[in-house]
């Protein structure tokens, strides 16, 4: 032996952890030189002056109140609850407590013991950092996974498409070929006429996939925006349907000045895509309206056919791609982009695209675009 051990009193005093007694209202009644020591307050400053609630952040007093009394007069014991004290600079140590109550003959008290948990609160932080990383190293990868699905669905769609919708128009053209090696002129004539049908459908196909492909996998559709009269524009693009469409009559109707800036073909693409989405599926022998308006710096084209209503229910998803509103082997069913494109063309313009399909007014689609240009 060395020298005498410490008293006990002084081995409680210096303890390698907080020791307090406290009141059942949470007033310090002893505490010893480690806690003070840690939260830089003298025990005269603490003893029968401070409760230990007052000790702690704002939230710890709450949960003081609503848990921790509670819990200490049900149970009796409380364990490993942490708390922030507040240090006398103003900073936050984060404790550990331990609390029992105990009956003695002085009366009822709770005895605290307190350690600091820093390296437990780095521990923890560390841990929660490492999961949020985590996370979001799970959410990329599914991310990512889900792109790839997207894309493999993709290129699903476009073999389904170009091996079923090219299949036909191209079955004609070979036949049609076959024909003309063995046919006499006025029959020749008939079969070119068939031939070229079936090469600017399957022109019209890969174009759709073309403008397809470059909407969803680039930044949107190309346009040349220029001056143009959106009245000479419409009028035009309804002339040359006239031709593909003789049996159907197609009126046009305009309002207003008609100068804007915007992409001729582009529009005139837009209104053949509608016109004929009119022809498809609009009452046979009613009209298809076409308008063009410039009211101010609003600019609007409008197609309006009469016949069954679009089903509400399909009105939400009319301009998604791959929808189609005929039924598989109907003369006017189609690659299902037509309306995706047009939604596409609109927003290449900075308009929007609206749909309308009621039995007494018909269907309306209706673009409306900035009259002098994409605003930046």
């Amino acid at each position: 032996m060395t020298g005498a051990l410490p008293e006990p009193g002084d081995l409680l005093d210096e303890a390698p952890c907080g020791l307090l007694v406290t009141a059942l209202d949470g007033t310090i009644l002893k505490v010893n030189a480690t806690f003070c020591e840690w939260i830089g307050v003298a025990r005269e400053a603490l003893v029968g002056q401070k409760r230990i609630q007052d000790l702690f952040t704002m939230g710890g007093r709450i949960f003081h109140q609503t848990h921790w009394a509670p819990a200490l007069q049900m149970q009796g014991s409380l364990a490993e609850v942490k708390f922030d004290v507040r240090h006398r600079d103003g900073k936050n140590i984060p404790m550990i407590l331990n609390a029992r109550r105990r009956k003695r003959a002085e009366g009822e008290f709770d005895e605290i013991a307190a350690f600091v948990a820093e390296d437990r609160n780095r521990y923890e932080r560390e841990l929660m950092s490492a999961r949020t990383k985590a996370d979001a190293l799970l959410e990329a990868e599914r991310e990512a996974q889900r792109l790839l699905m997207d894309r493999a669905l993709f290129a699903e769609q476009m073999v389904g498409i170009v091996s079923h919708d090219l299949r036909n128009p191209l079955s004609a053209i070979l036949m049609g070929l076959q024909l003309l090696g063995r046919t006499e002129n006025e029959r020749r004539v008939r079969v070119l006429g068939h031939v070229r049908n079936s090469a600017e459908r399957a022109q019209r196909l890969i174009e759709e996939l073309l403008d397809f492909t470059q909407a969803r996998v680039g930044k949107g559709l190309n346009v040349k925006l220029g001056a143009v009269d959106l009245h000479e524009v419409t009028a035009h693009a309804i002339d040359e349907l006239m031709l593909a469409f003789p049996d159907r009559e197609i009126t046009h109707l305009s309002h207003g000045a008609g100068e804007c800036v915007a992409d001729t073909d582009r529009l005139a693409q837009l209104i053949g895509n509608l016109v004929s989405n009119a022809a498809a599926y609009g009452r046979g022998g009613t009209p298809i309206v076409v308008r063009s308006e410039i009211d101010g710096p609003a600019a609007m084209v409008s197609v309006r056919n009469e016949g069954e209503p679009i089903p509400p229910h399909m009105l939400a998803t009319v301009f998604e791609p791959m929808v189609r509103g005929a039924a598989e082997g109907s003369s006017a069913r189609s690659v299902g982009l037509g309306l995706f494109i047009v939604n596409e063309i609109a927003k290449a313009h900075g308009g929007t695209m609206e749909v309308t399909s009621a039995s007494d007014t018909g269907t309306v689609f209706t673009l409306r675009f900035p009259a002098h240009g994409v605003s930046v």
